[in-house]
């Protein structure tokens, strides 16, 4: 339950409502409540706030040890959670949660039972404050690049611009991707990798590199598993086996990089051309 999780779950709720409540309820957990006081007083999270503040609604915390404020928790989990599900990832986990939910709004209300919950529903969203802007849910860190050009975020490694090395940089983390940025602009991005001791590596980031040590291409770890467009990694075969055909193909990928986003297609093209024409 870390922080940038848990302003996920705010965005994701807000856009499935269609809108915002005016109060919510929290049982004080650590990413939203910094400090209980006496009675209802808290201080709450700074970066809980911004959300709050951005989508304009009143955070309010439940007294501990007092379980008839929280609501259905028990309920919910029993609901979507029993039998305990099994899928291949997050993505897939969520698509079948927004299904579920659809699927158990249409249970009878417990109040009003002759109608759906979905219908009861559907009367009370044009009180909920519109969606305006989606709030850029990020919590962030002060990181330096290792030598090797990595940073190092929850147990994995993610790459970094070559320049960047032995600099201190921030990392931007939400729930399913990572941003680097420094001096203001974001030099990388990475999709999160969750689990331990993975190496996420954008082989573009070692071009400076490979500029004065093109021998790395033969045997660099961001390299080796480089999947390429299948022409330009049939040129690239064909290089290496020839004499200094690593520093032709290093000359390919920086004029490939000279032309911006679309210079890796550019480089698909020629080396299609190339390859028909012998």
């Amino acid at each position: 339950e870390t922080q940038e999780m848990v302003l996920d779950a705010h965005i994701m709720s807000f856009a499935y409502f269609g809108g915002v409540p005016k109060r919510m309820v929290y049982d004080n957990l650590k990413t939203v409540v910094d400090a209980i006081f006496v009675g209802k007083e808290r201080q709450f999270n700074r970066r809980f706030l911004a959300l709050a503040n951005h989508y304009l609604f009143e955070p309010v915390a439940c007294t501990p040890e007092s379980g008839w404020e929280k609501g259905q928790v028990g309920n919910v989990r029993e609901w979507l959670f029993t039998p305990t599900p099994k899928f291949q990832d997050f993505a897939e986990l969520n698509a079948w949660l927004a299904l579920r939910c659809q699927e158990l709004a249409n249970r009878k209300n417990p109040q009003q039972t002759s109608r759906t919950i979905a219908d009861c529903f559907n009367e009370e969203q044009s009180l909920l404050n519109p969606v305006k802007a989606e709030f850029d849910g990020y919590v962030e860190k002060t990181l330096r690049v290792s030598s090797t050009c990595l940073v190092r975020v929850d147990h994995n490694r993610y790459s970094v611009p070559a320049e960047w090395a032995n600099r201190v940089v921030s990392v931007r983390i939400t729930a399913n991707r990572l941003r680097i940025v420094a001096e203001g602009h974001v030099i990388a991005e990475h999709p999160r990798c969750f689990g331990r001791d993975q190496l996420i590596c954008d082989p573009w980031h070692y071009l400076p590199i490979l500029e004065k040590k093109p021998g790395a291409l033969r045997h660099g770890v961001p390299f080796q598993e480089w999947e390429l467009p299948v022409s330009i990694g049939v040129v690239r075969d064909r290089l290496l086996k020839q004499d200094k055909g690593d520093r032709a193909f290093v000359e390919l990928l920086l004029m490939a990089r000279a032309l911006g986003n679309a210079g890796l297609d550019y480089l698909e093209v020629a080396c299609d051309l190339t390859l028909q024409t012998g």
